[in-house]
C-alpha cells in the first residue's frame, strides 16, 4: 500500500513504485525490439498511455513520423521539409507492392488501402478518409499529400487522348489546393496555414478506377476574420499576397502603393511560405480563370482592404450621420472606384439604416451610431467576400466536376478545422468543436461501440473495453428540446436587444443538469464552459447571438447590385422575386441562423460518411511552437487522452476488423475449396443461387454453412504454407470467428485468404490458357494438314498439266524433225545417185589415179556426224563470207590439223548465199562428231549403215578433193 503525506506519496514509496513499474516494464519488453521499429502501436507490452507515449517519442526522435494504431494511423507533425518521405517514387511503390501493409506506415498505405478497397466487393464500395487533430497538426498537409497520391495512382489510362484528359483533370484537382488555401486559410497563433473553413473533397473514379473529376464541398468559412483578427494573427493568405506580389501597374491599377498601411492586414511584416502570389495566380489560370478575371478579383480584394480603413467619428447629435475621419475620405472614394460603386450611395449606405414598419411598409431612414457604422462596414467585407470564397468553389466545382454518369465510386477527403480553445472563444468556436465532436462521435460509434455491439449480437466472446463517449457532451449542444443551439436560435428569434448575462443565465439554469456543462465563478465577462471530449473549453456570451443572426441589411445587398463591375454583377445578380417578396414583408419568415445552417451541412457530411467505408488519420502535434526535433510530452498526452487514442488500440488490438457476411464470403472465396477435398456432400449441395426467389433466410444460412466449413477447413493448410521456416508463430492457426451471419478475421487472415484466391485464380487461369493453347494448336494443326493436301493437289495438277504440254510440244518436234529429216535423206540420196553413176563411167580412163594414203582412207571411211548449227552457220545468207565460212567448215567437218591452204573444199555455188551440197567419193564416207548440243532431241540419230546415206547429220566429201588432200 502507498502511503500518503497530506495527499502526496512518500518519497521511498515512490522509488518503489517507479522502480517496480521499471521492473515490470523490463520484464514485459525484454524479449521485445527497441521501441522505435515498433511499426503497430498495438504490439507494445502493456497498452497504456505512458507505453504508447514512449514509443511515439521513440519513433520521432528517430525521424519516423508515422505509427499504426489498430484501425487509424497516427501522423506526427515533423514540422520541417522532408521531401523524400513524399515524392512520386515513393507514391509508386506503395502502388505497386503487393501488400502494402507490409511496408512501414504512411499515409500512402492507407490512400492505397481505400483506392483497392473501390475495386473490390467489399461493402459500402465508396470510400472516406477523416483527417483530424488539433490546429497546426499537419491536416491540411497530410490532405494535400493523399490528393497528389491519388492524382498519381488513379491517372493511368491507355490511349495518348485520355492521357491528356487525366492529366488536365490531375492538374486542375492539384491545383484547386492553392487557390482554396489562399482564400480560406489564414495565420493564426497555432499555425501558419491553419483552414478557416471546412471543406469535403470527392475524387471520382470510374468503372477503370481512373480518375475523372472531383467536386469540392465548403463548411463554415471564418468570414469574420475579414474585419477582425486576434492578436498576433494574421487575414486570410490571399490580402499579404496581393500586396506583396502585385507588380508596378498592379499597384498603380488597384491603389496598392508601397508602404501603405491598412487596418485589416495586421502583421503583414511576417512573411510566410503561402505568401507566393504567383503560385495561386498560376493555379487560378489552370482553373480556367483568365487574366482578366483575376485581375477583377484581385481588384475587388483591393477595394475591401480600402473599406477597412473607413472610419467613423462620434456624432454629437443623434439625428445626424456620423461624419468621416479625416483620413477616410480619400479611402472612400478609393474603394467606391475599385468596387465600382458610386461615392455618395456607398458613403449613405454604411451612415443611415433603412427601417420598414407597419403594414404599409413604410419606410423609415435613421443615422446610425459610431458601432453601427462599423457594424455595417464590416458586414458588407464580410458579404463580399463570402460570395467571393463560394464564386470560386463553384469555379473550381465547375472545372474538376465530371458528368455524374461517367463515374461511379469516389473516395472523399475530410479536412475539417481542429479542435481549438483559444483565450475568448465565440460563435466560431463553437461550431468548429462541434463539429469535431460529431466526428469523434461518428468514430467512437464505427470502431468502438458498433464494433462491441456487433460482436455481442453474434455471439463472440468478447470481453467489453471501457471507451470515453461524448454523447452527454452533444447532447448539451444540440440535443432536444432544450441545448446551447436550440437557446441561441431562441435568442435570435425574440425580437428584442440580447443581453450576454442574461443568455448566460438562460443556458446555466435550463441546462444545469449536464454533466458537461460547467461555469467560471472568476470570470469578469459573461460566459458558459462546455467540458469537451478534447478539454474544456469556455465561450464568451457577448456578440454570440449578433454571429448567429448574421444579418445582411437589404440596403446592402441593394448598393452592391447597382455596381458596375462584372464580377460584382455576378456575385448579387438581381432577383425579381427575392425584391417582391421583401416588399410582401420577409421579416415573417422563419429566420436560418448560422448554427442552423450549420447543423444542416454537418448532418448531410455525416450522411455520406455513414454511406462510405471511412479511414481514420489522427494528427499529432508535437509541440505548440511549430519547431522541429521537440517532443514535448504533456501536449501530446493531452491529445492522446482526447481522440481515446488507447482504447482505440485495445479494441483493434483484441478485435475482429475485418467482417464479411455469409453470402459475400462464400462467393469470394468458394474457389479455395478446391485445395483441399470437402468434407461436405459438395456435388450433392444445391449452388447457393439456385432457387433464390423460393429461399427463406433460414434455408439460405442452411446451405451456406456446409460451404463455409469447407473454406475455413483450408484455412489451417494456408497457415502452414505461408509459414517461414523457423517461425512458430506464423504457423498457428489464423484467427477467425463465424458469427451468426458474418465472418469475422483480422487483417492477417484476409491477406493469406486473398493470397490464396489469388493462387486459385492463377491455375485457373494457366488451366484456360492451357487449354485454349492446346485448342488452337490443333486448330493451326488442322488448317495445316488441310493447307498441305490442298497445295499437294494443286502442285499435282500443275505438274500433270506441264508434263502434258511437254509431251504436246515433244511430239510437234518429233514429227516436224522426222519430216526435214526424211525430206533431206530424199535430196542426199538424189544427189548421190547422180554423182555415182557419172563417176563409174569416168573411172578407169583415169591417168592419175594413185592409192590413197591410209590416213585418208580412214577419213573416207568413217561416217560425219555433223552439228546442224556448223551447216546453218556455214549457209548463212548474211553474216558469214570467204574465209570465215571455211573456217566454220572446218571447224564442224573437225579436219586434222594443218595448213588450211592443204585442203581443198569445194562448194556448190560459191558465191551465192549458203551451201547447197558438198560432194564425196563414192567409195566411202568419213565420219566427224560434233559437240553435244544443249536442246533434248538434237543429239539423237539413228545409227547409219557403213555405205549408206542416212541424212542430216552426214556430210560427204568428193573423191577428187580427197586425192587432192
Amino acid at each position: 500500500m502507498l502511503q500518503q503525506v497530506n495527499g502526496h506519496s512518500s518519497g521511498s514509496d515512490a522509488r518503489g513504485e517507479e522502480s517496480f513499474r521499471e521492473d515490470l516494464q523490463e520484464f514485459l519488453g525484454g524479449e521485445a525490439p527497441p521501441l522505435h521499429q515498433l511499426d503497430d502501436l498495438t504490439k507494445v507490452n502493456p497498452v497504456t498511455l505512458e507505453t504508447v507515449l514512449r514509443c511515439l517519442q521513440a519513433r520521432y526522435t528517430a525521424d519516423t513520423f508515422y505509427t499504426n494504431a489498430g484501425c487509424t494511423l497516427v501522423a506526427l507533425n515533423p514540422f520541417k521539409p522532408v521531401p523524400q518521405l513524399y515524392s512520386p517514387e515513393l507514391m509508386r511503390e506503395y502502388h505497386a507492392a503487393p501488400q502494402p501493409q507490409k511496408l512501414k506506415p504512411h499515409i500512402f498505405t492507407v490512400g492505397e488501402q481505400t483506392y483497392r478497397n473501390v475495386k473490390s466487393l467489399t461493402e459500402p464500395v465508396n470510400q472516406s478518409i477523416i483527417v483530424s487533430g488539433e490546429s497546426g497538426a499537419g491536416k491540411t498537409w497530410t490532405s494535400r499529400c493523399l490528393m497528389k497520391f491519388y492524382a498519381v495512382v488513379a491517372a493511368s489510362p491507355t490511349s495518348w487522348d485520355s492521357h491528356k484528359i487525366a492529366e488536365r483533370i490531375e492538374q486542375r484537382i492539384l491545383n484547386s489546393n492553392p487557390v482554396m488555401e489562399a482564400f480560406g486559410n489564414a495565420c493564426t497563433l497555432r499555425n501558419n496555414n491553419s483552414s478557416r473553413f471546412g471543406k469535403f473533397i470527392q475524387l471520382q473514379l470510374n468503372r477503370a478506377q481512373q480518375m475523372t473529376g472531383a467536386a469540392v464541398q465548403t463548411y463554415l468559412l471564418e468570414k469574420t476574420r475579414v474585419a477582425c483578427q486576434a492578436s498576433s494573427e494574421r487575414n486570410f493568405h490571399i490580402f499579404y499576397q496581393i500586396c506583396k506580389g502585385a507588380s508596378a501597374d498592379e499597384r498603380l491599377q488597384w491603389h496598392l502603393p508601397e508602404g501603405a498601411a491598412f487596418s485589416w492586414l495586421p502583421n503583414p511584416e511576417r512573411t510566410l511560405e503561402e505568401d507566393c502570389f504567383e503560385v495561386t495566380r498560376e493555379a487560378m489560370l489552370h482553373l480556367g480563370i483568365d487574366t482578366p478575371t483575376q485581375n477583377n478579383v484581385f481588384k475587388v480584394l483591393a477595394g475591401l482592404l480600402h473599406l477597412g480603413n473607413i472610419r467613423f467619428a462620434d456624432s454629437e447629435d443623434e439625428a445626424q450621420p456620423c461624419q468621416l475621419m479625416d483620413d477616410a475620405k480619400c479611402s472612400v472614394r478609393t474603394s467606391a472606384s475599385l468596387l465600382l460603386l458610386l461615392e455618395d450611395p456607398l458613403l449613405e449606405t454604411l451612415q443611415i439604416r433603412t427601417i420598414r414598419a407597419g403594414r404599409q411598409q413604410q419606410v423609415f431612414r435613421k443615422p446610425c451610431s459610431r458601432a453601427e457604422c462599423d457594424t455595417r462596414r464590416d458586414c458588407l467585407a464580410k458579404l463580399v467576400y463570402a460570395r467571393l470564397f463560394d464564386w470560386l468553389v463553384s469555379v473550381i466545382n465547375s472545372s474538376i466536376c465530371a458528368d455524374p454518369s461517367s463515374w461511379s465510386t469516389f473516395i472523399g477527403l475530410l479536412d475539417v478545422y481542429g479542435f481549438e480553445s483559444f483565450p475568448h472563444n465565440s460563435l466560431e468556436q463553437l461550431c468548429i468543436n462541434y463539429a469535431n465532436e460529431k466526428l469523434q462521435q461518428h468514430f467512437v460509434a464505427h470502431y468502438l461501440r458498433a464494433q462491441q455491439e456487433e460482436y455481442a449480437v453474434e455471439g463472440l466472446e468478447w470481453s467489453f473495453v471501457n471507451y470515453q463517449d461524448n454523447q452527454a457532451c452533444l447532447d448539451l449542444i444540440e440535443g432536444s428540446p432544450l441545448s446551447i443551439c436550440s437557446l441561441i436560435n431562441e435568442e435570435c428569434r425574440l425580437n428584442r436587444p440580447s443581453s450576454a448575462a442574461q443568455l448566460q443565465t438562460r443556458i446555466a439554469s435550463s441546462l444545469a443538469g449536464s454533466p458537461c456543462l460547467g461555469h467560471n465563478k472568476l470570470s469578469r465577462e459573461p460566459s458558459f464552459i462546455v467540458v469537451h471530449y478534447a478539454g474544456p473549453v469556455q465561450y464568451h456570451t457577448a456578440g454570440l447571438v449578433e454571429k448567429n443572426k448574421d444579418p445582411i441589411p437589404p440596403e446592402l445587398t441593394s448598393l452592391l447590385q447597382q455596381s458596375q463591375d462584372p464580377l460584382v454583377k455576378v456575385l448579387f445578380p438581381t432577383d425579381p422575386e427575392e425584391k417582391s417578396q421583401e416588399e410582401q414583408g420577409q421579416s415573417r419568415a422563419p429566420v436560418l441562423t448560422v448554427v442552423s445552417k450549420f447543423k444542416a451541412s454537418l448532418e448531410q457530411l455525416l450522411q455520406v460518411l455513414h454511406s462510405t467505408t471511412p479511414h481514420y488519420i489522427r494528427c499529432i502535434k508535437p509541440n505548440g511552437q511549430g519547431q522541429a526535433q521537440t517532443f514535448l510530452r504533456e501536449e501530446v498526452l493531452s491529445q492522446l487522452e482526447a481522440c481515446g487514442l488507447v482504447e482505440t488500440i485495445h479494441i483493434s488490438a483484441a478485435g475482429f476488423p475485418i467482417r464479411v457476411s455469409h453470402r459475400n464470403f462464400v462467393e469470394r472465396y468458394e474457389l479455395l475449396r478446391r485445395l483441399c477435398p470437402r468434407t461436405s456432400p459438395g456435388p450433392h449441395s444445391p449452388s447457393p443461387d439456385e432457387g433464390r426467389s423460393e429461399w427463406s433466410p433460414h434455408t439460405e444460412e442452411a446451405t451456406l454453412q456446409p460451404l463455409l466449413r469447407d473454406i475455413l477447413h483450408t484455412l489451417p493448410a494456408l497457415t502452414r504454407a505461408a509459414a517461414t521456416p523457423g517461425d512458430p508463430a506464423e504457423a498457428m492457426p489464423a484467427p477467425v470467428h463465424c458469427g451468426r451471419t458474418k465472418v469475422f478475421m483480422t487483417d492477417s487472415t484476409l491477406e493469406l485468404l486473398e493470397r490464396a484466391r489469388a493462387q486459385v485464380l492463377e491455375q485457373c487461369a494457366r488451366c484456360i490458357q492451357g487449354s485454349w493453347r492446346r485448342h488452337r494448336h490443333r486448330k493451326q494443326e488442322r488448317q495445316r494438314r488441310a493447307a498441305v493436301l490442298i497445295q499437294a493437289a494443286v502442285r499435282s495438277w500443275l505438274t500433270r498439266k506441264h508434263i502434258q504440254r511437254l509431251h504436246r510440244a515433244a511430239m510437234v518436234i518429233q514429227y516436224t524433225w522426222q519430216r526435214w529429216r526424211i525430206r533431206m535423206a530424199c535430196l542426199a540420196s538424189k544427189e548421190l545417185d547422180g554423182v555415182e553413176e557419172k563417176h563409174l563411167s569416168q573411172a578407169p580412163h583415169s591417168p592419175g589415179s594413185f592409192p590413197l594414203p591410209q590416213v585418208q582412207t580412214r577419213l573416207l571411211g568413217a561416217i560425219i556426224r555433223l552439228w546442224p548449227l556448223g551447216l546453218v552457220l556455214a549457209n548463212a545468207a548474211v553474216g558469214i563470207r570467204g574465209f570465215q565460212r571455211k573456217l566454220v567448215v572446218w571447224a564442224c567437218l573437225q579436219l586434222p590439223v594443218g595448213s588450211p591452204s592443204s585442203y581443198t573444199i569445194w562448194t556448190a555455188q560459191q558465191e551465192q548465199a549458203g551451201v547447197m551440197s558438198i560432194r564425196a567419193l563414192p567409195q566411202g564416207s568419213i565420219r566427224f562428231h560434233c559437240r553435244k548440243s544443249p536442246l533434248r532431241y538434237a543429239d539423237i540419230c539413228p545409227e547409219p549403215s557403213p555405205y549408206s546415206v542416212t541424212g542430216f547429220n552426214q556430210i560427204l566429201l568428193e573423191r577428187h578433193s580427197l586425192g587432192h588432200m
